[in-house]
């Protein structure tokens, strides 16, 4: 067992490429991780890494002795996975990122009740919409809204959403309801600046695409912020539908230029693994199939 750590923090010092960044993702100290790094070249008779006051190389040693010991850990981690998941039920903590909104309004609901089902799995939930490095900062999985960009990383569709332009019927009634995109210039809007082009509202008039670049009287980083302020009659706003479902079913809000072109999917994305934690598929499965069969509808 001591051999395994040895090997794991040496995988995590070569792709981190620091004994700092190595040490937070084992858990353990920087000054740690230096020493099992130096048994397990004292153990191997050989010089993994070059180190410098400022930097660490692996040498061309530790280049091959990482693409094979790679394989060895990956093979190593996939039969304790099928041997403890075999007999046991799905247990152990389970780190999740989600952005803010989807989080509150979406996810709270669901993953209440499945720690309800699930005692045995503890759930470690970060709402952020901050873009988390999943394995980098240790996350087993997250939920990504939009476009998603090309990477290496797994992903399974939950749902999709539109984003709509809202505003409360006494602004419209007060100030207009604009008609056509360029009229929103002449209107006091209000900017989720989570959007990664967040002042420039696209829309699709008549079959043709036009773009429409908002000044923005309020901006927030946060679509509940925006709701919040298009509620209170202090302009129109363009966030996701899922967030202003319950306004828009009492009449709070209604939509404007409806046809804004967005919809986006939501997915949830994890590394690729040779062998699927347990508790994460667990997961997984319960929210894929949570939409599959009650299917998010505005």
């Amino acid at each position: 067992m001591e051999r395994l750590e040895y090997d794991r923090m040496f995988v995590a010092v070569y792709e981190l490429g620091s004994f700092a960044k190595a040490a937070e993702r084992r858990e353990t100290s920087p000054a740690q991780a230096s020493r099992l790094i130096s048994r397990l070249e004292s153990y191997l008779n050989a010089q993994l890494f070059k180190r410098t006051t400022r930097a660490l190389f692996p040498t061309d040693v530790g280049k091959a002795y990482y693409e094979r010991i790679k394989l060895v850990l990956e093979e190593l981690d996939s039969l304790d996975v099928a041997i403890r998941d075999s007999a046991m039920t799905p247990s152990g903590r389970v780190r999740l990122s989600a952005p803010i909104s989807f989080g509150a309004t979406q996810l709270t609901p669901l993953l209440t009740q499945f720690a309800h089902q699930y005692p045995d799995i503890h759930l470690d939930v970060n709402f952020s919409d901050r873009m988390v490095q999943l394995v980098d900062e240790g996350y087993d999985l997250a939920v990504r809204i939009g476009n998603l960009p090309d990477s290496s990383m797994i992903a399974r569709k939950l749902c999709q959403s539109r984003i709509l332009c809202l505003a409360t019927p006494t602004y419209l009634a007060a100030q207009g309801t604009p008609e056509t995109p360029q009229d929103l210039l002449a209107h006091r809007c209000i900017v989720d600046t989570n959007f990664r082009d967040p002042f420039n509202w696209v829309f699709n008039s008549t079959g043709k695409q036009e773009t429409v670049t908002i000044a923005g009287y309020l901006s927030f980083s946060d679509a509940g912020a925006c709701l919040t302020a298009a509620k209170a009659g202090l302009g129109i706003t363009r966030i996701p539908s899922f967030i202003a479902q319950e306004e828009l079913y009492k009449g709070e809000l209604i939509t404007v230029l409806p046809t804004e072109i967005s919809t986006v999917g939501i997915y949830i994305v994890y590394p690729p693994a040779r062998a699927l934690a347990g508790k994460v598929r667990t997961l997984i499965d319960f929210l894929v199939q949570h939409y599959q069969e009650h299917p998010y509808r505005e």
